[in-house]
């Protein structure tokens, strides 16, 4: 109840202070621009149409903190573009007619006048008829101490159908008292709108650029950095055991003809080393999507996971159906990842996973019960899986006290 009434103070100040806002805004830069425009000619106009359009910016920046309120979510600003570096005076001075959302700031002043007459009407009457109709009985009961007006035993209904109207006027007045959240939030949210569109659209589409840019380079980032540790990993591990692979077989070669039971001793070291090998394949390509998850989805390939991870798993997949390649990868990464930080630094006696899919948004959650102190920070490997997720719109969510349990939540959108 008392978020319902900050809510509708916070819309009634919005449609109530933004009329006479908007009217001002209307007079100054219709008024300016048409004046502005028509003495361009003469140059006079110029810095007028500039004025002009320093005042609509200078409304449209009050509108934006308004509107922060009204639509509960941060302002936004956009950013107007800069003269150029070095730009002499005169550029300097027309900079703001080579701004698109100058323009934007000047048009919302002009079409929000009859948004904000129509929001400061429904404010005004749905206050002004729940207050009269429910302080009617008052009203009447005041007005029936004047001479020559109804009294009080006919005021208690005995006379003149006072009590049936008293009855109308309260039925009405709180009718209107319901409705009045209702009716003012979207007369707000109208009026909020339009400056929503014109005023915070652009900057709302350059912060989404700039997310997807951020994005793309993550994934790259994300990807190169993968790519290095795995070549990394196979030049100082595998490669260097091929290699005394192939010297051990080159000796058991020549120790064939002179000394059996040395090359049956060699070959068998040869074995050992070859399975050692394998083992460390084995243990890379947990970083590279199997067959399986291409083949027959995520359910089989977090299965296979779980299967290896040296912690006992609990696994719970609750979709069975096929995503996008890029989100599958993204699940599968994030579960290999996290199972690999179980396994090597938890302690944990028991592990949980499971996948669900809410609304558009594919869900992973892997909780262990280990020592907790997991984190996101760059250097660890949470880090680079953030950024992987970040590749496909998607976020991590880490909660682990020191001591745990640990949380790790990766949301990917799939819809």
């Amino acid at each position: 109840m008392r978020s319902l009434l900050r809510r509708l103070l916070l819309d009634t100040r919005y449609t109530l202070v933004g009329f006479p806002t908007a009217l001002i805004g209307f007079v100054l830069m219709v008024t300016g621009f048409c004046v502005g425009l028509g003495t361009a000619v003469i140059w006079l106009g110029v810095p007028l149409l500039v004025g002009t359009l320093m005042v609509a910016r200078g409304f449209a920046d009050a509108e934006r903190g308004w509107l922060s309120d009204v639509l509960k979510r941060p302002p936004v600003r956009p950013r107007y573009k800069p003269a150029p570096p070095g730009a002499g005076w005169f550029r300097r001075l027309v900079n703001p007619l080579t701004s698109g959302q100058s323009w934007l700031d000047l048009l919302h002043g002009v079409v929000n006048l009859p948004f904000a007459i129509l929001a400061f009407v429904l404010t005004v009457v749905f206050w002004v008829i729940p207050i009269s109709g429910l302080a009617w009985p008052l009203y009447g009961l005041v007005t029936s101490r004047i001479p020559g007006n109804v009294e009080l035993p006919e005021l208690l209904g005995l006379g003149d159908g006072y009590l049936v109207n008293a009855i109308f006027y309260v039925s009405v007045g709180l009718a209107f008292a319901v409705l009045a959240p209702f009716v003012v939030r979207g007369a707000a949210l109208m009026r909020a709108g339009l400056g929503r569109a014109l005023l915070t659209g652009v900057a709302e589409l350059h912060e989404r650029i700039d997310d997807l840019a951020q994005g793309r380079a993550a994934a790259v980032s994300a990807e190169a950095n993968a790519l290095r540790k795995l070549e990394r990993d196979i030049h100082d591990g595998p490669q260097q055991r091929l290699v005394s692979l192939a010297m051990e077989l080159s000796r058991a070669q020549r120790q064939l003809g002179k000394d059996p039971e040395a090359a049956r001793a060699t070959i068998g070291s040869a074995i050992t080393a070859t399975r050692e090998t394998l083992d460390e394949l084995r243990a890379l390509s947990r970083g590279i999507a199997p067959p399986i998850l291409s083949d027959r989805g995520l359910a089989p390939a977090l299965a296979a996971l779980a299967g290896r991870c040296t912690v006992p798993v609990e696994l719970d997949v609750r979709t069975v159906l096929r995503y996008q390649a890029a989100v599958e990868n993204a699940i599968y990464y994030a579960c290999a990842e996290t199972l690999t930080n179980v396994a090597k630094h938890s302690r944990a006696t028991s592990c949980t996973v499971q996948l669900d899919q809410v609304g558009g948004v594919l869900m992973l959650t892997i909780g262990d019960d280990g020592v907790g102190g997991a984190h996101v920070a760059k250097g660890h490997g949470l880090a680079g899986l953030t950024d992987r997720l970040r590749a496909v719109d998607g976020e991590l969510t880490v909660r682990s006290p020191d001591g745990g349990p640990t949380l790790v939540v990766a949301e990917v959108p799939c819809g």
